[in-house]
């Protein structure tokens, strides 16, 4: 029977859509016994963040059954199924057997992965719940992990997830193994898991070598993660819990659930913490660990101490010399030390003085303790009584932690870390201390002196009131103020004459302020309103009558280099003006009260955006280049182009102020000093600033010049471009 060209067209258009196209299993979280997942088709969790399927890692061609993220461009596989054997072809498929196991078999039928679960039903079923966790049950229960046969999160490959719960066993638990390359899940040469000895600790072995670890559990943090020390309470991040199996485990709890967040072990030997950075479009590595040379195991040999900012690294514990001086001179830190004096309790003599114990402040504490629920005291006697104790520490959360063997993995960690209390012969102890009796006779003496001193001085000042009108004259800082009928009044007192010096440096630009009217603007100078502290006194948010926000400097009383400071502010800006410098609007002198008033920043300073790994996001490459760029404006205005050429002497990244279109200005000119047309450098006994922003030439030597605040300049503008900080420290004055 011969057939319309029409109709055989659309019979051959049906027959290949429904044979040849490709099949798409429909978006489920579920499958039971009698469905299948095959190679192309995926199981997606009900919040579609996670699904499981077929995938080839890297430049690989191998198929693999994994759970990975869903929605996001990198789907970043947390877990592999048949990671040690990969399916050559795209005919693979997942189902539920016969005996109710999880399994991943080839083209030609043959099982290469099984959950293996010991006791399963016939009617099982599993599901992808949204933790990212697969888990298989009963169908009755499906999803129940209390009822599960088996789930991944009980079998992690490399990466641990929120929610997920690594067992505290008494012994050393390997619970997570890294890939063997980016292009290779099967098993790696890295394993991450707990060491419950003394106090719990997050390890990272290579092989059976470790390579890095945490430092002790104390309930709060681990003490040997520097960036965790910052904090002291955590209602979030890691906890240690007992499920109804009696067992403890290690859990995280993240701040905000929404956010997708995984810890990995990854292929070459790195613990990472990651978290997704929306929109960046891109993991955000957050902590990394071995973060450098000090975090690897051990690195400077048993009883040495790493010291990041030391140079060398590496050094003997005091009491202890290197054991082979020849390799440590060559940087070969391995050998580690040993001590120069024996301990009197090993020579079995009584000749010589007894052992002692030397602090040993803000350490990473050594590895392999044994831990007693000792008080501090009852700690050091048990020490103190057993010749194989080589240190104790008594730590909150812990309690009693004694070391018998060698001290291992000992790191400085400079503003953070636990004190170690180190055994060592009566020779290698300071001897030149005090008597206990005769310490507290002197502090009770020096406190009687403290006393006696300041009822002096209140007894001082009370002379001075009463004389302070004859002595007007004498004042250092002398104040006409033409509107002194409006004293007590909360209006403004307009453009008084301020004279500093015998120069008079107000004008209609500076106008004076009232106490009264400041003290309004601030609502009382509120704990609400302080905005900082500083070392010249406190800084206030305020409003004026017209709605302008102000930023209020108020000079401590007792801060002698305060008034300096103040002096030097108000010469120096109410004479500078520049779009990149910030504008004083005026000051307010009233008896010992003094204050500057200034335009206000919405956006703070530049650190409060630089250094924090949460808001270093919002400085896009964009935004940084172009403070770098106003803040270099407004260095060469003061350099160059103002009136007088000024030279800043404390550029940091805590002196630029943002504006609410985020542009720089520079401030704090407290330190700043003028320099002649024709000088080109000036030295000083007065070494002002913060170390590490300061030119060598100057920190060690007074002399200072433009090329101080150029090196400032370079300090800061790597600080920008690297999002790390300087490490610094303040120093006053010292003439």
């Amino acid at each position: 029977m011969s057939r319309s060209p029409v109709i055989v067209f659309f019979l051959s258009l049906s027959y290949s859509l429904l044979f040849l196209a490709p099949s798409c299993h429909a978006a489920t979280n579920t499958l039971t016994k009698g469905q299948s997942i095959k190679d192309g088709e995926i199981l997606t969790s009900v919040d579609e963040n996670f699904e499981l399927g077929f995938f080839s890692p890297g430049n690989s061609t191998s198929r693999y059954v994994g759970v990975r993220y869903s929605k996001i461009q990198d789907q970043a596989v947390i877990w592999v199924a048949n990671r040690d054997k990969p399916i050559s072809g795209t005919d693979g498929v997942v189902k539920i057997g016969e005996d109710g196991n999880l399994l991943v078999v080839n083209g030609n039928g043959s099982s290469v992965w099984s959950s293996n679960a010991s006791f399963v039903s016939s009617n099982t079923a599993l599901m992808l719940d949204t933790t990212g966790n697969l888990i298989l049950s009963s169908n009755d229960s499906i999803g129940d992990t209390d009822k599960a046969y088996w789930q991944s999160f009980n079998n992690p490959t490399d990466t641990y997830l929120p929610d997920m719960k690594v067992l505290i066993g008494s012994a050393e638990i390997y619970a997570f193994t890294s890939w063997k390359s980016t292009s290779d899940p099967s098993p790696g040469n890295f394993t991450m898991g707990v060491d419950p000895r003394g106090a719990p600790q997050i390890v990272v072995w290579e092989q059976s070598r470790r390579r890095w670890r945490s430092g002790h559990w104390n309930g709060l943090i681990f003490s040997g993660v520097p960036s965790m020390a910052a904090f002291t309470t955590y209602r979030y991040g890691f906890k240690i819990t007992r499920e109804n199996d009696g067992k403890l485990y290690f859990t995280y709890n993240p701040s905000d659930p929404s956010e997708l967040m995984k810890f990995q072990i990854t292929w070459n030997g790195f613990e990472e913490q990651k978290r997704w950075n929306k929109s960046a479009k891109a993991w955000q590595v957050m902590q990394s660990q071995p973060s450098e040379e000090c975090e690897k195991y051990n690195h400077c040999g048993n009883f040495g101490v790493c010291t990041p900012s030391g140079s060398p690294n590496c050094r003997c514990l005091e009491g202890f010399q290197p054991r082979h001086p020849d390799q440590w001179r060559l940087g070969n830190w391995s050998g580690g030390c040993e001590r120069r004096s024996p301990l009197q309790c090993q020579m079995n003599t009584s000749n010589g003085g007894e052992d002692g114990f030397k602090a040993v402040r803000c350490a990473k504490l050594p590895d392999f303790a044994d831990v007693y629920q000792l008080s501090s005291d009852d700690c050091k006697k048990k020490c103190q009584n057993n010749c194989s104790c080589k240190a104790y520490a008594h730590v909150t959360g812990i309690r009693c932690m004694i070391w018998n063997g060698d001290l291992t993995d000992v790191q400085n960690h400079i503003q953070s870390g636990n004190t170690l209390y180190m055994r060592l012969a009566y020779s290698e102890l300071d001897h030149s201390r005090l008597p206990t009796y005769v310490i507290v006779l002197i502090v009770l003496a020096g406190l009687v002196f403290v006393a006696i001193s300041i009822w002096l001085l209140w007894m001082l000042k009370k002379k001075l009131k009463a004389t302070s009108a004859s002595m007007s004259t004498n004042h250092e800082l002398q104040v006409h103020d033409l509107s002194r009928s409006k004293e007590y009044t909360t209006d403004l007192s307009g453009p008084g004459d301020l004279v500093l010096e015998g120069s008079q440096v107000n004008g209609p630009d500076l106008p004076m302020f009232n106490f009264n009217f400041v003290a309004v603007a601030t609502n009382n100078f509120s704990e609400e309103n302080k905005l900082g502290q500083g070392g010249f006194g406190l800084v206030y948010k305020g409003k004026l009558p017209g709605g302008e926000e102000i930023a209020v400097k108020r000079l401590s009383k007792i801060s002698g280099q305060g008034l300096l400071e103040f002096k030097n502010e108000i010469i120096l800006i109410a004479k500078l003006q520049h779009r990149n410098l910030v504008r004083l609007l005026g000051c307010s002198i009233q008896g010992d009260e003094k204050m500057l008033i200034y335009e206000y920043m919405p956006n703070k300073s530049l650190d409060y955006f630089l250094f924090d790994p949460e808001k270093q996001g919002l400085l896009e490459w964009n935004k940084r280049f172009e403070i770098i760029e106003g803040i270099a404006r407004g260095l060469l205005y003061l350099h160059r182009d103002s009136r007088l050429r000024i030279i800043h002497r404390d550029l940091k990244a805590s002196n630029i102020l943002l504006d609410e279109g985020m542009n720089p200005k520079i401030s704090d000119f407290g330190m700043a000093r003028i320099f002649g047309a024709n000088q080109n450098e000036i030295n000083t006994n007065r070494v002002v600033g913060t170390y590490g922003y300061m030119a060598p030439e100057y920190a060690m030597e007074g002399l200072f010049s433009v090329k101080s605040d150029v090196y400032s300049f370079g300090v800061l503008l790597l600080e920008i471009v690297s999002g790390r900080r300087n490490t610094s420290f303040r120093m006053g004055s010292l003439e």
